[in-house]
């Protein structure tokens, strides 16, 4: 249906076509080469086409994310538009075929379609990091996900947005767990092995270190002096 409906936008819009410059499809996992093909380069869209035939779950969590973006964004177009058309969406799908590639021990192969998607979409997401589906990247440029993010389903973040670690939590469980349905806005800053519970919104511009309640609003941000300096990367401590 998908499928149908790009063919279908792409036919109604001749110069649009002409733009995209996308490759012949039959299907998705042709339409999602074509796409990265057009976007990245053509190994790349060899790779994402490969992927998705072999692999109905990242399809399918595809379909959600795409479906969900549609719904709950406010553009016109629908599906078809958001597939052609969503930077927020196109980071997503690469990074679920570099993540397929980690846990497939690909590793030097996940981190160089990272480093790829990352100068096409202007994100970097660690390809270790989970993501849930239904996931709605708005704007997408600027989102930071660390090796050990965890985001649960239908979760929504704006642009700018960082999920990291700080250096006094820099074990191998270091980065933020995000459960379902929860909404980080713009420029927040979440740090830290911490949970945003199910539901919680983090407003724009917030930094956040603690736990967050499901259900509970944040906002805000203040820095406070706690103390001497406690990290140094110079090869002599020049502070003294």
């Amino acid at each position: 249906m998908l499928v149908d409906d790009v063919k279908a936008l792409l036919a109604a819009n001749t110069v649009t076509a002409e733009v995209l410059a996308l490759g012949p499809f039959d299907d998705f996992p042709d339409l999602a080469g074509a796409l990265f093909s057009m976007l990245c380069n053509e190994d790349v869209g060899r790779i994402v086409a490969q992927t998705h035939r072999h692999s109905p779950q990242i399809i399918a969590q595809t379909g959600r994310d795409i479906h969900e973006t549609a719904r709950r964004n406010f553009e016109p177009g629908g599906p078809a538009a958001v597939l052609l058309f969503s930077r927020g969406i196109h980071a997503t799908m690469g990074h679920r075929v570099a993540n397929a590639m980690w846990q497939q021990g690909e590793t030097t192969l996940a981190m160089a379609l990272k480093a790829t998607f990352g100068r096409a979409f202007g994100t970097d997401i660690h390809p270790a990091a989970k993501i849930g589906a239904g996931f709605w990247l708005d704007h997408g440029l600027g989102f930071v996900a660390g090796e050990t993010v965890v985001i649960g389903t239908d979760v929504s973040i704006w642009h700018n947005v960082t999920l990291g670690s700080t250096f006094n939590n820099s074990g191998p469980d270091r980065h933020p767990k995000i459960e379902d349905g929860a909404i980080i806005g713009a420029g927040a800053l979440v740090l830290g092995n911490i949970t945003i519970g199910k539901g919680a919104n983090v407003a724009a511009g917030a930094i956040v270190l603690e736990d967050v309640p499901a259900g509970r609003v944040v906002i805000g941000t203040k820095a406070r002096d706690i103390g001497p300096a406690r990290v140094s990367f110079l090869k002599e401590d020049t502070r003294k």
